[in-house]
């Protein structure tokens, strides 16, 4: 059993989140022992091999987030060579998400992502569920592009039998004299959350990841390490599933976590660079099994200079933005919350507005935003709002539709809406609402939880049919809401504003917006 923990010289820039695991783990490890009474194996005593996993995970913008505050490759790019310089055996990994949604990639495909990793020297990028947006001919471009190995042992081309674009089923690199394995895997939600192709395949990860170990076992690497874009839950069941995994480096969320299932420790660092993940493996030279982990959350900051090349080439990418996206289309007098936290837990203001905004634009009786459609995880103003900042919010260009529906429909749109609220932190099929009011308890049954619902000023009428606006992702089974198959269409989509399109004609018109929280969304047991 791997003992994990901080190094001193490294606890001073942790997070206290950090350090509760620390001792979390410490627990757990001592727990086991206690337990098992297991001595460390005498074949794996003495030295040890020092191999370092950088980790990034759902990364969209090259350039720095937060007004310039947090983020950025080259930044990121100044930290690796650091990092080399001291622990030669380094890997630099992507657990997933970067060829969209952004603004740049609505215009570049993806490109300036690719060319800013080729750049800072990453080595290994598992696919994410956005890697698919643009479909699969894009994705084997930009993979071909890549100067670094794309994993996802689960996802196979179905023409061929054989892996997406050719992607090896493994990694088995050697350090030192001790081989460590790498494979990567990719959430199955992908069919419904992107745009693959009919013939794209997801395979199960719990079978692919007991293969996979297997396999890299039969080839010498006795430390492995899966590379994940999949939700913190499905890691943990992962870890289960197949003990053979020494370390998940994790995407999909975009929160810091840090968990421990079985013996396996867990990663995931955020979002968009804010963070870079050290993980060091201490692994025994005879045997090449894993001895101890010792890790870090580095905040990736202002105060961490640009890698002059890497700052050259995203230099490039930035001015052909520029000019066009960064004129005003308005301003706000308020703070607007694109943060995902809240935009997929609870009423937000800049949720609200553009529900309202959805409405009034289709001509809707209600309107009903999922919202993960709300992009960016940060907030804006009070201040000038440019295009930049609206393609950022909603990247995606969804049509805007105005269908009918009953009120039972309506009725379980909102409960599918909630139905994860408690077993998930960021769900992105939380509804943000308008043109109705709707109360719910988590503790309640999934399904069951919405306790009133009011629209207009009154009582939703399960009979009654309804005109509702939503966008195109959201109709056609996004999220999980297949309650509007069905439903017949009032406003097509070859003849509606995509979303990005709507919301920039509504603040111009506008000019100044001050969009509040009103209390049309309520959880009554908080």
């Amino acid at each position: 059993m791997p003992l994990f923990r901080h190094t001193p010289a490294r606890q001073r820039r942790s997070s206290s989140a950090a350090l509760t695991l620390v001792f979390t783990l410490l627990v757990a490890a001592a727990s086991t022992f206690a337990q098992t009474g297991a001595p460390t194996p005498q074949a794996a005593v003495g030295e040890t091999v020092r191999v370092t996993l950088l980790q990034v995970n759902d990364v969209y913008q090259i350039s720095p987030v937060d007004r310039g505050k947090r983020g950025g490759l080259a930044r990121i790019a100044t930290l690796r060579k650091q990092i080399v310089a001291e622990s030669p055996h380094t890997l630099y990994l992507l657990a997933g998400d970067t060829l969209g949604p952004s603004v740049a990639s609505n215009i570049f495909k993806g490109r300036q992502m690719i060319a800013a990793w080729n750049v800072t020297g990453l080595d290994y990028a598992a696919l994410g569920n956005h890697e698919f947006d643009f479909g699969d001919a894009v994705l084997r471009e930009r993979m071909r592009e890549s100067k670094f190995t794309w994993l996802g042992s689960n996802v196979f081309d179905r023409k061929t039998g054989k892996l997406f674009g050719d992607m090896p089923p493994f990694v088995v690199r050697e350090f030192g004299g001790v081989k460590v394995g790498l494979f990567g895997l990719l959430t199955t939600d992908t069919k419904q959350s992107s745009s693959p192709g009919a013939d794209v395949e997801f395979r199960d990860p719990c079978r692919t990841a007991r293969e996979m170990t297997k396999r890299l076992r039969s080839r010498g690497a006795r430390t492995i390490v899966a590379v994940t874009h999949l939700t913190i839950e499905t890691d943990k069941r992962l870890a289960r599933c197949a003990p053979d995994i020494d370390v998940i480096i994790g995407g999909h969320e975009h929160t810091v976590l840090q968990s421990l299932s079985g013996r396996t420790p867990i990663f995931k660092m955020g979002s968009d660079a804010r963070n870079l993940g050290r993980i060091d493996l201490n692994i025994y030279r005879r045997g090449g099994e894993l001895e101890s982990v010792d890790w870090e959350i580095i905040p990736v900051t202002d105060a961490t200079p640009d890698e002059p090349q890497a700052a050259a080439v995203i230099g490039e990418f930035e001015k052909k933005l520029a000019a066009e996206l960064d004129l005003p289309v308005g301003r706000t007098t308020v703070e607007l919350d694109a943060r995902q936290e809240t935009n997929r837990s609870r009423e937000t203001n800049l949720g609200s507005f553009i529900a309202d905004a959805y409405r009034k634009y289709a001509g809707a009786d209600v309107a009903l935003l999922n919202g993960g459609s709300i992009r960016s995880n940060t907030t804006y103003g009070p201040g000038a709002l440019s295009k930049r900042d609206v393609l950022s919010i909603l990247p995606f260009e969804n049509p805007i539709v105005k269908i009918e529906v009953t009120g039972a429909t309506l009725r379980a749109a909102l409960e599918h809406g909630v139905s994860r609220v408690r077993e998930e932190r960021e769900a992105g099929l939380f509804p943000q609402v308008s043109g109705l009011r709707f109360t719910y308890d988590g503790r309640l049954a999934s399904g069951a939880r919405v306790t009133s619902v009011t629209v207009g000023n009154a009582p939703l009428d399960n009979n009654k049919t309804y005109t509702l606006a939503v966008n195109t992702y959201v109709l056609g089974g996004g999220d999980g809401y297949t309650m509007f198959k069905d439903a017949r269409l009032l406003l097509k989509p070859e003849e509606a504003q995509v979303e990005p399109a709507m919301l920039m004609n509504t603040i111009t018109a506008a000019g100044e917006i001050a969009p509040a929280v009103d209390g049309r969304i309520q959880r009554s047991d908080k």
